[in-house]
């Protein structure tokens, strides 16, 4: 008995494991073909403009939904410029009704509170979507891959950036093109200080690389159970080819704010081990955790998978951490 409940036991944390990876793969935000993906999200308060396939000279058009606060018209007509929140997976972020998982964000509850507590000034987001089968191709930071060994390099490729990496192309997109044309139709606040970047998973991967390839455009970064193995095992060649690039790229401290977290269960139970390191690396280029210079926060919510439930119940922290007043 005790042999065959070891034996269901492990089974069963397999099992926790496979269906984490095998939500990650399909792209726990993927862009689907189903019309409900297609369907405006109804938020809470504030209300979302589509610029609907919005198009590119370096990547696939995709829709990127914008979210305005109520009183956005007030306050505009009033003179207020607003901060602005990139958030990648932009398809799930505010209606759960309309995701494939039946799960959200709810990204207008916690930043409608945060704004009336008066604890961030009024804040925009913008939710680029992903670009379904190319998500995890955009997403993982492309200069990574010049630190990984022959082998490693050549079966992610292809096994997951088919064999077109366009993480630096989707940079692009968002400083060349998405950017001024967000600048130009709203009042916003554009410099680094009031331009932030947030993503879970491989979204945390591709914010945390876009401000340091671009540390005059963003002065922060949030990752919610950010993917530092880039795959679904435990591994070393990806982790330390992420690693040499942080030591050699990451965005200087003055400036910039960077926040990191994982849960405990799901597929974050992998991640401890490789965001303690990445954490060190942060430290020793002289990010500080503590004082009112504080620009570094890491956190572990035990008990918590890797899930937009989980990332919903925590954001305003990240909020808070990058925008708080």
């Amino acid at each position: 008995m005790r042999n065959a409940h070891s034996f269901m036991s492990c089974f069963a944390s397999l099992l926790t494991l496979l269906v984490s990876a095998l939500i990650h793969l399909s792209g726990h935000a993927q862009l689907s073909e189903k019309p409900s993906a297609q369907v405006l999200p109804k938020p809470e308060s504030g209300r979302i403009e589509r610029m609907a396939n919005f198009p590119s000279q370096h990547v696939d058009a995709r829709h990127v939904d914008v979210w305005l606060p109520d009183n956005f018209e007030s306050l505009k007509a009033a003179g207020q410029r607003f901060n602005v929140i990139y958030m990648h997976d932009g398809q799930m972020l505010f209606d759960a009704q309309t995701t494939w998982n039946k799960q959200a964000w709810w990204v207008d509850k916690t930043i409608t509170r945060l704004m009336q507590s008066g604890q961030i000034a009024p804040t925009l987001v913008v939710g680029v979507w992903n670009n379904g089968k190319y998500r995890h191709s955009e997403y993982f930071p492309q200069k990574h891959l010049q630190h990984l060994l022959p082998g490693p390099r050549q079966l992610l490729l292809e096994k997951a950036l088919q064999n077109k990496p366009q993480a630096d192309a989707y940079l692009r997109f968002l400083v060349q093109e998405l950017k001024p044309a967000i600048d130009q139709r709203y009042p916003t606040l554009a410099g680094p200080a009031n331009t932030v970047l947030m993503g879970s998973s491989m979204g945390g991967l591709i914010s945390v690389y876009a401000m340091n390839e671009y540390p005059h455009i963003f002065g922060g970064a949030a990752g919610l159970s950010t993917h530092w193995i880039g795959g679904h095992e435990a591994n070393s060649h990806i982790p330390l080819a992420a690693y040499v690039y942080l030591r050699d790229h990451l965005a200087p401290p003055q400036g910039h704010k960077i926040y990191q977290d994982h849960g405990t269960t799901e597929l974050d139970a992998l991640y401890a081990p490789y965001q303690i390191f990445v954490n060190q690396i942060v430290r020793d280029k002289g990010y500080k955790e503590h004082g009112v210079q504080a620009n570094f926060m890491t956190r572990v919510f035990e008990g918590t998978g890797h899930n937009e439930k989980a990332w919903a119940a925590r954001l305003e922290i990240p909020v808070l951490f990058l925008l708080g007043k």
